[in-house]
């Protein structure tokens, strides 16, 4: 079998019963322990029977639990040797940049914040999508990402424009904001973003959010204060593209500059 663990939970997911659904998001969310315990214990801690843990396996396609342990276990074990060496070879600035934010960022994986970067700064355009409460951190993930390059659009706080997402690309990045409670148009902007063909990052509490479950790279926030943990992750975002692409944000930062000092824009 060729998918991760995680892939193939993001692919079974809409079609497994509601228990299965509720063993699946705790495995994902607690992998070490989905590793390590008996189907009787990771039922217990699921709120589900022993049986409905076994029976997941085989609703994934696997011959039984030990299968599905096996998978978990391998992608565990990789995650976390993962971790040890991005911990030991972080740059000092990411470690400061991040530390007022870390009760709210914690859940960040650094790969994934890695190929999000590298996506965000390679496409040919970004769209950001963020509704109802959290179009103020779109909003703010705009402007910012504005004086880092160029070919960066926004979604109304309440709505989008079809005319728009459908000039997207293979070679587009699509950003989308979805906390609880979810709206019906993230998920829209997320499906019409993957019929383009485009790129999608998820930034959101749980991998299995309706967003998360079609996203390509999902960015996990905290929920203590949504609103705040959704503006530190975009800051982690947006100065770790300064950091990747420093010449291109230069450039542009000083052109920007020259514009705000011809129309007066600040005081000092």
């Amino acid at each position: 079998m060729n998918q991760s663990f995680q892939e193939l939970i993001k692919h079974k997911f809409p079609d497994l019963s509601r228990g299965q659904k509720k063993v699946a998001e705790f495995l994902v969310n607690f992998m070490e322990k989905g590793s390590l315990y008996t189907a009787g214990q990771i039922g217990k801690e699921a709120g589900v029977s022993e049986t409905t843990v076994i029976r997941l396996a085989y609703a994934l396609g696997l011959n039984g639990f030990s299968d599905l342990q096996e998978l978990m276990r391998k992608e565990w074990l990789s995650s976390a040797e993962s971790k040890e060496s991005a911990s030991k070879h972080a740059a000092a600035s990411a470690a400061e940049e991040k530390k007022p934010f870390s009760e709210w960022l914690s859940p960040v994986d650094e790969k994934e914040l890695s190929q999000a970067v590298d996506a965000l700064i390679k496409s040919d355009q970004v769209y950001i999508a963020g509704f109802r409460e959290s179009h103020t951190a779109a909003y703010w993930l705009y402007y910012k990402m504005n004086q880092l390059r160029n070919h960066v659009l926004l979604s109304f706080p309440t709505g989008f424009l079809l005319e728009t997402l459908c000039n997207l690309t293979s070679a587009s990045t699509v950003v989308v904001f979805s906390l609880p409670r979810y709206t019906k148009e993230a998920l829209e902007v997320a499906q019409q973003a993957k019929k383009q063909g485009a790129k999608v990052i998820a930034i959101t509490d749980r991998r299995l959010s309706p967003v998360g479950q079609i996203a390509d790279i999902t960015l996990l926030a905290g929920t203590t204060e949504h609103i705040l943990s959704l503006l530190a992750l975009s800051q982690v975002v947006i100065s770790s593209m300064q950091k990747r692409d420093e010449k291109t944000a230069g450039k542009r930062q000083e052109h920007l500059e020259k514009l705000y000092a011809e129309q007066g824009i600040f005081l000092e």
